[in-house]
């Protein structure tokens, strides 16, 4: 699967000044970053060295490229004294931390994405929580108050979206997921890698998801960050591989085997019968938001974004109630079918409202934004609504219909 030079035990040439022999292994995932690799590993190295009080490894983990990466990364290793390089013969930025952080030595384990976007001043504040046991993951936030972002309006619009997707869905209460600034407890690192499946970008949000819901301490640290504009991140598919990668981990959080037996903490299951309809109702809604973004591709075609997006909406919040209606609730006949669909065009206009806003603010932003980054703001923006429409289907539509010893 890979190749790589030893990974042994930091130098022991500054034994001395090196607090507590703690070891911190920082992971730099590349793929066809030969452009900036050696000037941001030499500037990483060269701060630590200078300035971080505990032994550190670099690990820069190569993610088939097929640039000439790779061999910047052996020259580096084999000049820097603090420098490892590795190989992977797949993509996948959270294939390479499952491979690093699973076989590391180290007492704290982090990553950092190779632009340096966040000033390396945050890295101590990072760790220390870690080496000092008071927390088990840390995380960079840019979306704290005291944060200092400098990124285009497209990226932080969808950045918060995301964010706010999560907290409303799966009740996450870390406020930065994707943040390139992480850190961990090695031995945490290495009970949570087996339960998470993700080896792309989703990685960072399925182990933080993992975390939470096995009780772990995680520490949000502020930093100062400046986006890279040379940014090769596909946004419109990053964001639909991450919104399926939500709707798994609330079926596994459903199924109540979303968490590691390895951490400690476990955290109370879902009440009131959620756990027996919240994956029927997450399917159902998984097949309408990709009708809904079938159709909103199709309409938005021969009319303006707006309208494609209502009657995309419409027809698919239709067939929404309808499947929830017969499977997650278990409701056959058509005696009150009408006024189910009735009560639930309440969530179609929460939808609306919370489409039509973001398709306004992303086009007051953006001049002439792409159809894809249109979708991906219609499809997050309705994400945030599927919460409401089941809290609205359980609680209101269909609640009468539903015997009371069948919710516990």
């Amino acid at each position: 699967m890979s190749t790589t030079t030893d990974l042994p035990g930091a130098p022991s040439d500054t034994a001395e000044t090196r607090r507590l022999a703690k070891l911190v292994e920082i992971v730099v995932p590349v793929h066809n970053e030969e452009h900036v690799l050696e000037a941001s590993v030499r500037r990483l190295h060269g701060y630590l060295t200078a300035t971080f009080p505990y032994a550190f490894r670099i690990i820069i983990a190569d993610n088939a490229s097929t640039d000439r990466t790779s061999d910047v990364a052996g020259r580096l290793a084999e000049e820097l004294p603090h420098v490892r390089a590795l190989r992977l013969d797949r993509k996948g930025r959270g294939l390479a931390l499952r491979h690093v952080w699973g076989a590391s030595d180290a007492d704290v384990v982090a990553y950092m994405d190779v632009d340096l976007s966040t000033r390396l001043e945050g890295f101590l504040p990072l760790v220390a929580p870690l080496l000092s046991g008071h927390s088990d993951l840390a995380i960079g936030s840019r979306l704290t108050r005291q944060a200092t972002v400098v990124r285009g309006a497209k990226r932080e619009f969808v950045s918060r979206c995301y964010n706010l997707l999560l907290r409303a869905t799966l009740a996450a209460r870390f406020s930065d997921a994707q943040c390139g600034f992480k850190a961990a407890r090695a031995e945490v690192a290495q009970a949570l890698l087996p339960q998470v499946e993700d080896d792309a970008w989703f990685f960072d949000t399925e182990l933080l998801l993992l975390a939470q819901r096995t009780g772990l301490r995680i520490h949000e640290v502020p930093v100062d960050w400046v986006d890279d504009p040379d940014s090769r991140v596909d946004v419109a598919r990053t964001a639909l591989d991450d919104l399926r990668g939500m709707a798994r981990v609330a079926r596994r959080i459903a199924r109540g085997d979303f968490r590691a037996a390895g951490a400690r903490r476990a955290v109370a299951d879902l009440p009131d019968g959620m756990a027996r309809r919240l994956p029927r109702f997450a399917l159902v809604g998984i097949v309408c938001t990709v009708a809904q973004a079938v159709l909103y591709v199709a309409l938005r075609t021969v009319l303006l974004p707006f309208v494609a997006n209502a009657l995309s909406l419409l027809l698919t919040a239709v067939a929404n109630t309808a499947l929830n209606r017969r499977f997650t609730f278990g409701v056959t006949g058509g005696g009150g079918a009408v006024r189910h669909q009735l009560q639930g065009g309440t969530a179609f206009l929460v939808g609306l409202c919370l489409s039509t806003g973001a398709l306004a603010l992303l086009h007051g932003l953006a001049e002439r934004p792409s159809r894809a980054l249109e979708l991906v703001v219609v499809v997050a923006a309705n994400g945030l609504a599927t919460l409401v429409r089941f809290l609205l289907l359980r609680g209101w539509v269909f609640r009468a219909r539903v015997p009371k010893e069948a919710l516990r």
